[in-house]
């Protein structure tokens, strides 16, 4: 029998405890019915916590995560009764960085022509994979003011690039291609304006690939990047950026597979499955759709599918990806994707779907 997974599921903010909750329904259908070896631990840390006592996610629970954990599922965290979002950057910074999960990996793969907005571009031009620097950069969080408030203030943010950090993420963009059997990796930066921090990266780079002859190795800046994932999104297979970048990067690609309530993520560190990982749909908490059941809970979905991929079962996240596909072929989603549900009917038709394909496999 295979070791139980324990999986810590922080539901976040806003419309993340919907999709949370459909999410977590899917992980009890795979536990129940296809019997796999899954805990599940409840925690109660977000918005409302942080509002009813302070609390944000504390060292010992922290502690907790790291040492006694597979891996996270974590809701997108956000509410606007915490004007300094306080509690989200000390949950998802503190997962992120006190776990040291480096690699935050974004998959974007079209799942309907329907959802491409590109003319003449199809789903199948759709399939990348992005490989974001996840605890360095402009995200590090290290800076500060002088003379705040007056009309003579100083704001500061640095960006931190170690050789370190740079190589590990190269790397792992570059292993990935090698294990998937992709054969095009693109690097983006902005060497020629960041002469000192970016000029790091295209070093690391250019020194990197040339441990892959099999896999060609391609320098763009970032922002003709961007032009081109619009103009020919068939061209890329594996990107790597730092943390800045990769962040806009890929929510300008999501508008690829159908928008944000479409894309999922995974933070993780390399391939060490002896090491937490957490997983997180990318979209915000969205507080002007709370309770309205119109969240699209596709993104948390597909979420677990990586997950269970990660964990060991990668049939499974094809499983869930071909119920999706076949609820958008189908017109049983959200009304952002073309559909007629509402959160709740949608998941529920997605898990019908993935309980039949189960049944199926037997």
């Amino acid at each position: 029998m295979r070791p139980l997974k324990k999986i810590a599921i922080l539901p976040g903010d806003g419309i993340g405890i919907e999709v949370t909750r459909e999410a977590r329904q899917l992980l009890e259908l795979y536990r129940n019915h296809a019997k796999l070896p899954l805990e599940l631990w409840d925690l109660d840390f977000g918005a409302e916590r942080y509002l009813r006592d302070g609390t944000t996610l504390p060292p010992d629970v922290l502690d907790q995560i790291r040492r006694g954990c597979d891996a996270v599922l974590l809701g997108a965290l956000g509410d606007p009764r915490v004007k300094s979002n306080d509690h989200a950057r000390d949950i998802l910074f503190g997962i992120r960085f006190g776990c040291d999960l480096y690699a935050n990996i974004r998959p974007v793969r079209a799942l309907s022509d329907r959802l491409v907005p590109i003319k003449d571009k199809r789903a199948a031009d759709v399939d990348f994979v992005v490989f974001r620097e996840n605890t360095e950069g402009l995200y590090a969080n290290i800076g500060g003011y002088l003379r705040k408030g007056t009309p003579g203030e100083v704001a500061i943010d640095e960006d931190i690039n170690t050789r370190q950090g740079v190589e590990r993420i190269i790397v792992a963009a570059f292993e990935f291609a090698r294990a998937t059997k992709r054969t095009r990796v693109h690097m983006a930066d902005k060497s020629n304006a960041l002469r000192h921090s970016h000029e790091l990266w295209l070093r690391a780079f250019h020194e990197i690939r040339g441990r892959y002859p099999e896999i060609e190795g391609v320098h763009m800046y970032v922002d003709a990047l961007c032009l081109r994932i619009i103009q020919a999104p068939e061209e890329f297979q594996v990107i790597v950026t730092n943390n800045l970048f990769g962040d806009i990067v890929t929510d300008l690609a999501a508008a690829l597979q159908g928008g944000l309530g479409m894309a999922a993520s995974a933070n993780v560190f390399s391939s060490d499955l002896s090491r937490v990982a957490m997983f997180e749909p990318v979209h915000g908490s969205a507080p002007l759709l709370v309770g309205k059941d119109l969240a699209n809970p596709f993104a948390a979905f597909s979420t677990v599918g990586m997950m269970l991929a990660h964990l060991g079962w990668p049939t499974e996240e094809e499983r869930i990806e071909s119920a999706i596909r076949r609820a958008l072929e189908s017109g049983n989603c959200t009304t952002d994707v073309g559909g007629r549900l509402g959160t709740r009917a949608a998941g529920a038709w997605v898990r019908d779907e993935v309980k039949r394909l189960l049944q199926a496999a037997d």
